[in-house]
């Protein structure tokens, strides 16, 4: 399976559209695990204003035939820098581009976004019931809280 990124010089997308999402061969298909993704600062734009908003996502998913290399995933992640959509569009296309991508077993994204306009945002998605006899940690990231 050809990589496009990987061994590259990194050349950032313009768009999410325009990233590449690279799966690679899962070296374990006997068995089913939790691959976990966090990205503590992601950024893209309120499509109204053009402001930035910014996100801690955390992806777990179980892999089948296929897993996603991680440096395109990063890649693919910071297009949206440049990038008007809403909360929902970015967090559930995520996770969609994903399963299009490598049809894993299973997929969960959260979404954990700052306040915009006072109020945070958090959107969560998954492709349906985890597999059985699987570890799932919490995603581990707190309700968000101002002062109080």
């Amino acid at each position: 399976m050809q990589t496009t990124v990987l061994g590259q010089p990194a050349v950032q997308p313009a768009s999410p559209e325009e990233a590449r999402l690279d799966p690679v061969p899962n070296p374990h298909r006997d068995v089913d695990y939790v691959t976990r993704f966090v990205c503590p600062e992601f950024t893209s734009l309120c499509p109204v204003t053009g402001q930035p908003d910014f996100a801690h996502l955390v992806i777990d998913y179980v892999p089948d035939e296929l897993i996603v290399e991680s440096k395109s995933l990063k890649l693919f992640l910071t297009s949206f820098r440049g990038h008007g959509a809403f909360h929902e569009e970015c967090t559930v296309g995520i996770g969609k581009r994903i399963v299009e991508t490598i049809r894993p077993r299973w997929l969960r994204i959260g979404g954990y976004w700052y306040p915009r306009g006072g109020i945070p945002i958090d959107v969560f998605w998954q492709t349906g019931v985890p597999p059985k006899e699987i570890w799932l940690p919490d995603q581990g990231v707190q309700p968000y809280r101002g002062r109080g």
